[in-house]
């Protein structure tokens, strides 16, 4: 009787080292949503991941290939698209933005390494638009924990940051509930030391770098700096340091911004190749993500922003590589 013929191992994906690590920094960051809302942020985490595993494999069965276990960016993918959601979002609300961002963000390019848009960007802004009622209303943390099925209709929502400052309010949270990450929020709000250490690990281990997030930190904090959303701020941008400082901090530190930046940011089939074009595309993110969250019909339009500079990202990179290899010709023509 022949035996069957066993099939020789797929290579390692050449980012599976990468992907590992974000995975591993999930890990820090759930633990703050479950410690103020309970066991529902965990288990809509597995939710997500057992979705991206489902459609990863889904589209392995279709296409007749064998399934790629070393390719763990669904993964990291329907993480990150958890964290930038509150904790009282639907189980399906997380189901369906995963299936959009793993089946139509990726694997409709062609997979990993294939897609212009990121994938938790898409997944993100599908629920956004088809769901904002679950999407912008969150829960208040330390109160009752969330139930893990059932309604919610005896749980306390408040409007986020971003809502009151919209409407020329000032946020009521002390600068240290800012920095812990203690007021009502999507899960990702973690404690800003957390989301730094995280950072720092992701930099230590070269999985990110500091152009693109530098050029996005400093793109926001300008323009929070010189129009100010709170407060009464007038004249110069040097008079009223006092409002000034605050709408900086209410801006870089609440909601996804600081998340995005160090999460988001370097994802490498987005950003382009050049160092000035990265500085650039950061510097534009943050000047788009600026502009939806000022004039856009939703509080948060990081993902939004992100999205339409990354149809760009390809263009900014050939402008700086063209423009670059012209500065030289004329400089060697001149010499």
């Amino acid at each position: 009787m022949a035996q069957k013929r066993k099939l020789p191992p797929l290579p390692e994906h050449p980012a599976h080292k990468l992907h590992t690590d974000y995975l591993c920094m999930m890990i820090p960051l759930l633990a703050w949503p479950v410690f103020l809302y309970g066991l529902r942020p965990l288990v809509l985490s597995l939710v997500a991941l057992v979705t991206a595993k489902i459609c990863d494999h889904l589209v392995a069965f279709l296409r007749r290939r064998r399934y790629d276990r070393g390719d763990n960016s669904s993964l990291v993918h329907a993480m990150l698209l958890v964290m930038l959601l509150p904790a009282s979002v639907p189980y399906y609300v997380v189901c369906i933005s995963v299936a959009f961002s793993v089946l139509l963000a990726k694997e409709a390019f062609g997979g990993y390494g294939a897609y212009p848009f990121h994938p938790t960007a898409v997944g993100y802004a599908v629920a956004a638009v088809s769901w904002p009622q679950y999407l912008f209303q969150y829960p208040v943390p330390f109160q009752e924990q969330l139930t893990l099925t059932g309604s919610l209709d005896n749980v306390l929502f408040t409007e986020g940051v971003g809502h009151v400052m919209r409407t020329g309010g000032i946020p009521n949270i002390s600068r240290f509930d800012l920095f812990l990450g203690n007021y009502a929020s999507f899960m990702g709000t973690s404690p800003v030391i957390i989301l730094l250490s995280c950072g720092l690990f992701l930099l230590v281990r070269r999985r990110i770098d500091l152009i693109v997030p530098i050029g996005f930190g400093i793109s926001c904090g300008v323009i929070a700096w010189c129009f100010p959303r709170i407060g009464n701020a007038q004249g110069y941008f040097w008079q009223d340091t006092a409002q000034r400082m605050q709408s900086v901090q209410f801006e870089l530190f609440s909601g996804v911004m600081l998340f995005s930046a160090i999460f988001l940011s370097c994802e490498p089939c987005t950003t382009p190749k050049n160092r000035l074009s990265r500085l650039l595309y950061g510097l534009l993110w943050g000047f788009l993500a600026m502009m939806y969250r000022y004039y856009g019909s939703y509080e948060t339009g990081v993902c939004f922003a992100l999205l339409a500079v990354n149809a760009a990202s390809g263009y900014i990179d050939r402008i700086v590589v063209k423009l670059s290899a012209n500065a030289k010709g004329v400089l060697r023509h001149v010499v």
